[in-house]
């Protein structure tokens, strides 16, 4: 009792810690754009210790030395940020803050609860690196590489449309539009959901770190893919339809239709891996029953 005590007070806090410089990017447009799957992450992170709470607790202890270690350097972290926020753009702020206040809960949890628990929680706990905001740098140049392999997607499908056209660099100019892959058709949001239920889907359903690993990775390509497609529909839509819809609703907020594309295409590829790691495991008994 007294260690869900002492973790809780934590919990309490670590999220002080990054509450007000989180409130403040949420508040901001930058929220909408490319932090809206923070709140969520602990909520999944939470559910994923919950569903495994026997086996993650079946041998929790004290970590006095190791826990207490990891929770000053948050604190060292967070001392820091806090005396250098002027340095620092309010993106990059809230990323160091929360950077710190993850560090601390994980301290406070193998404080708490010892580093087999941690051990065997290792992917839900890692998981709440997603709730750390991208550093603007970083989140600068994802940007520019989804938008380069969203270009080029667009102009196979266009290709392949047999539509007539002419590139230069990321504008298409078609018969009597012109249509650019700007920073903000990236797909980034989208993106970032994608590659997150990905390493989810992985968790849950293969076995294999590699498989795991492959899995995640491929929501990249299949990202800039599934942006070829929207915008080699759209565009092919005002081209031969009507120039309005490239200034309508479904190519502003049209995300979700295509991001359940990527869905559905990524489904296969796990039923694929899902299955040869069955049929590995197969192998596997066989060969152990023949010696």
């Amino acid at each position: 009792m007294i260690r869900h005590v002492i973790f809780s007070l934590s919990v309490i806090l670590a999220a002080a810690m990054s509450w007000k410089p989180l409130s403040d990017l949420f508040n901001s447009s930058l929220y909408r754009d490319y932090h809206s799957l923070i709140p969520f992450i602990p909520f999944i992170s939470v559910y994923l210790i919950y569903s495994k709470r026997q086996f993650i607790y079946s041998e929790k202890a004290y970590s006095f030395i190791v826990g207490l270690t990891v929770m000053i350097a948050g604190s060292v972290l967070y001392l820091a940020g806090r005396q250098n926020a002027v340095n620092f753009n309010q993106t990059d702020y809230a990323s160091f803050v929360t950077l710190s206040a993850v560090i601390f809960f994980w301290g406070a949890f193998i404080f708490a609860y010892g580093k087999q628990a941690f051990e065997k929680a290792l992917f839900p706990l890692l998981f709440l690196v997603f709730v750390i905001p991208m550093p603007v740098s970083v989140m600068n140049r994802l940007i520019s590489f989804l938008q380069i392999g969203s270009t080029e997607f667009t102009n196979m499908l266009i290709v392949i449309s047999g539509v007539p056209f002419l590139r230069e660099g990321f504008v298409f100019h078609l018969p009597g539009q012109s249509v650019e892959v700007a920073r903000e058709c990236s797909g980034i949001r989208s993106g970032l959901a994608l590659f997150i239920t990905a390493l989810l889907a992985g968790h849950l359903f293969l076995n294999t770190w590699w498989r795991r690993v492959l899995f995640a990775l491929l929501a990249i390509p299949m990202t800039m893919f599934k942006n070829g497609i929207r915008i080699t529909t759209l565009t092919l839509l005002g081209t031969y339809v009507d120039p309005r819809i490239l200034q309508s609703s479904l190519h502003r907020e049209g995300g979700i239709p295509f991001f359940i594309v990527a869905l559905l295409l990524m489904a296969p590829i796990l039923f694929f891996l899902r299955k040869t790691e069955k049929a590995r495991r197969q192998e596997e008994n066989i060969g152990d029953r023949e010696t």
